[in-house]
């Protein structure tokens, strides 16, 4: 085992407990790229994660990058990375134009067969969305954005857990006013809810929310996306982190993913850098004081990606206002 791995590793507390009963890592690599990278760099890359210590994996059916994770996985068993496909929690999500009680199961069977893996450790609904079955992923009309039926495509996706094909079910970008709709007809609640939080977004209403229900908050963009296609600097350049992470000899990124872990919530970070992997699991055996904690708190408040692509006049939401039921 490399030196670098051994160190990472003792620094990353092992699980959180979900409401389903099963253990998740607290830190995930995310797997979404764009332009995306050719399939043996992207099989490379997440090697490189597992050498690590990465055992977390989130992708999605829109990322294109299940294939690759998949043989990833195949390699590092073969090489002897890893003993079992246990010892990885493998995430992905279904994407809006399989949102619908009839096309969940076969969307999850379609990702099982790209991961070449018979379960997910948890298969989220990607959006509270429903778009026209057949539309092109990001480039579709406005007019085949189709009502979202939670309650039917909710009961799929339990029915995904009763077949043993995920581990865990949940929910990504969803309200506290659509998670109350869902809880009032679930039989079993969703495990996690993956949404945009960073210093800059700080889902200041959502996670006390989502805790109480027992809940997991993931975030997605905690770095803000920095340098992304949609992305902002408003944790990068942020200048009460940079103060923070000065004074305390760490990376800007490191305090604002120290700021998410100590909010309870756990966290997908995205980056294919080998060094920059590594020094995003480094923030374990360090804590933000409660006076930098205060300061963060004076960060001012923006969602960074809100959504347009599915608002429309004649759509289920005629504004970003409804999509997030005001919490913008």
């Amino acid at each position: 085992m490399p030196e670098t791995m051994e160190k990472v590793e003792q620094k990353i507390p092992e699980i959180v407990v979900l409401n389903s009963g099963h253990k998740m890592p607290v830190v995930g690599l995310g797997c979404a790229a764009h332009p995306l990278p050719p399939l043996e760099q992207l099989v490379s890359t997440f090697i490189d994660a597992m050498e690590i210590g990465y055992r977390h994996f989130d992708t999605a059916a829109c990322y294109g990058t299940e294939e690759a994770l998949g043989r990833a996985v195949a390699k590092a068993l073969e090489i002897g990375l890893i003993k079992s496909r246990d010892e990885l929690f493998i995430t992905s999500k279904l994407w809006c134009t399989d949102a619908d009680h009839d096309l969940v199961l076969p969307a999850l069977k379609q990702t099982l067969g790209k991961l070449g893996l018979e379960y997910l450790d948890l298969y989220l609904v990607h959006w509270p969305v429903r778009v026209k079955h057949g539309a092109e992923k990001f480039n579709f009309a406005k007019d085949e954005i189709l009502p979202f039926d939670i309650h039917g495509t909710w009961q799929a996706m339990e029915e995904c857990t009763k077949l043993g094909l995920t581990k865990s079910i949940g929910l990504s970008n969803f309200t506290r006013e659509k998670i109350c709709k869902l809880l009032e007809i679930a039989t079993i609640p969703p495990a996690v809810n993956q949404v945009e939080m960073n210093v800059g977004w700080q889902q200041r209403k959502l996670v006390p929310f989502a805790k109480e229900r027992g809940i997991r908050i993931c975030a997605w963009s905690p770095l803000a996306s920095y340098g992304g296609l949609w992305g902002n600097n408003a944790v990068m350049e942020n200048p009460v982190i940079k103060d923070i992470a000065a004074s305390k000899s760490k990376s800007v990124a490191q305090v604002a993913l120290r700021w998410i872990y100590q909010q309870g919530a756990s966290f997908v970070v995205k980056s294919f850098n080998k060094e920059r992997m590594k020094q995003n699991l480094q923030i374990f055996d360090w804590e933000l004081t409660k006076e930098e904690m205060d300061q963060i708190l004076q960060i001012p408040q923006r969602r960074g990606f809100a959504g347009e692509v599915f608002v429309h006049p004649t759509g289920p939401y005629k504004s970003v206002e409804e999509l997030w039921d005001g919490d913008i």
